[in-house]
């Protein structure tokens, strides 16, 4: 794998038990000021990041394979990134497009109608959220076709507005105690290959008389879906699932949403987690890695469909940030510069030599996933799911510096998402406590 220069050592430290003198007087500032539903995860206040490592404020090292959930693909602190933020704030940090428009939001537009799949007429739309870019997908869809149902999947997620925790399907601690939600919201079965034992072809099968039955194509405006589910488990439906729901989509005036905001930008090992199959989304939202950390998402799609809203229907204040364009321009031609998408496989490779043989173990059901954008399954002995030795692995983990999180809508499933720049050496040693921790607590 490629090895790049980092200003903080790539290397894990971890000197305090849980939170040091000054992490815990943060920890009470934050107790007192924000929210109980704002509950970090890490036993430290972080300071400084690079590479692979998050230093917190104690002097503790941590090895990151979290990148802020898929965010910081090309580091945390990845100096193109940081120079175009700098030279792009130097002029001007806000105008809005929609009242005095500028090239970064246009140039940012033209990459990306570049880089998604399909070789047809494309045209975005600028964005700050990944929620907000599901939002904007399906207010087009319904503007394109006149339609109004969602369809979405068991273990999806989509976000937390209103609409997107009525498209997600885990409770807590997303929706619980937030209704009424959106309306005209459906959810079929996922292909999960693991629990259904069916290849593609019959999953597709399975989820396409749901649709028909249950909302009928004639009252449905789009299909979204998580090409591979992020929260859900990570969760990679079998071969030949996702291309059958595409056709069906397109045979049936059905716009066919592709969300890549956590699979997308070399994540899976390509571009975006569709090129897997050759899969051509009507729409594709995106957020998360475009922008090495800067907040900005994107809904991409076809021509004709993208021109359905009406002048002035589709912006917002914020969206498209001129310093937030200017830092996603720059990340995407760091992931260019690096072939992250070969970088990502190499992750694989690594993830698997290392954690493969941890499936001879009866509380590993599974290791899945594509590129940088690996998960194990945990269970019982009797096969069940295990959320309490999940949670103790993670626990185990963080205690010897080594950032891990859990997914799943049992919370059985350890997701990894190291950044697409973490050195080899960083990623074997954050590999190896893992792969200890699940033996000895197993």
């Amino acid at each position: 794998m490629i090895e790049m220069d980092f200003r903080i050592p790539q290397q894990r430290e971890v000197t305090t038990d849980g939170f040091g003198a000054k992490s815990a007087e943060l920890d009470s500032r934050r107790q007192h000021a924000l929210p109980r539903a704002l509950s970090p995860g890490l036993p430290g206040y972080v300071a400084d990041a690079d590479g692979g490592i998050l230093a917190d404020v104690d002097g503790n090292r941590f090895i990151d394979f979290a990148s802020g959930i898929a965010v910081t693909s090309v580091g945390a602190a990845n100096p193109a990134v940081i120079a175009a933020i700098t030279e792009a704030a130097q002029h001007f940090t806000h105008t809005c497009f929609m009242v005095s428009p500028y090239e970064s939001y246009v140039a940012l537009a033209e990459k990306l109608n570049e880089l998604t799949p399909g070789d047809h007429h494309k045209k975005t739309v600028l964005l700050n959220s990944g929620a907000e870019a599901v939002e904007n997908a399906v207010k087009i869809a319904r503007a394109y076709n006149g339609k109004k149902a969602v369809v979405v999947f068991d273990n999806g997620y989509h976000g937390r507005t209103n609409l997107t925790m009525a498209m997600t399907a885990k409770n807590k601690p997303y929706k619980t105690g937030f209704g009424p939600l959106a309306s005209d919201v459906y959810r079929a079965p996922m292909s999960y290959p693991l629990r259904d034992g069916l290849d593609g072809a019959a999953a597709a099968r399975r989820s396409i008389k749901m649709i028909e039955q249950q909302v009928g194509a004639e009252n449905l405006a789009c299909v979204v879906i998580e090409p591979v589910q992020g929260e859900g488990g990570f969760i990679a439906p079998a071969p030949g699932f996702l291309p059958a729901i595409a056709e069906w989509c397109r045979d049936n005036d059905v716009v066919f949403v592709a969300d890549e905001i956590q699979a997308g930008f070399c994540r899976t090992g390509d571009w975006f987690a569709c090129d897997n199959e050759q899969v051509v989304p009507d729409l594709i939202t995106m957020a998360k890695g475009i922008a090495g950390g800067m907040p900005i998402s994107a809904v991409t799609g076809r021509a004709e469909i993208m021109d359905a809203p009406v002048p002035g229907g589709l912006g917002g204040t914020y969206g498209g940030n001129p310093v937030a364009c200017a830092a996603a321009l720059a990340a995407i031609e760091q992931m260019e510069t690096y072939n992250l998408n070969a970088r990502a496989k190499a992750i694989e490779g690594v993830i698997t030599e290392v954690l493969g043989p941890l499936t001879d173990l009866d509380t590993v059901a599974e290791l899945r996933g594509r590129g940088a954008m690996i998960a194990l399954e945990l269970v019982d002995a009797a096969g069940d799911p295990n959320p309490d030795l999940t949670a103790a692995v993670a626990a185990r983990c963080k205690k010897e510096g080594v950032l891990i999180l859990t997914c799943g809508m049992d919370g059985n499933v350890i997701r990894l998402l190291p950044s697409l720049v973490i050195p080899e050496a960083v990623l074997r040693d954050g590999l190896e406590v893992l792969a200890t921790a699940i033996k000895e607590l197993s």
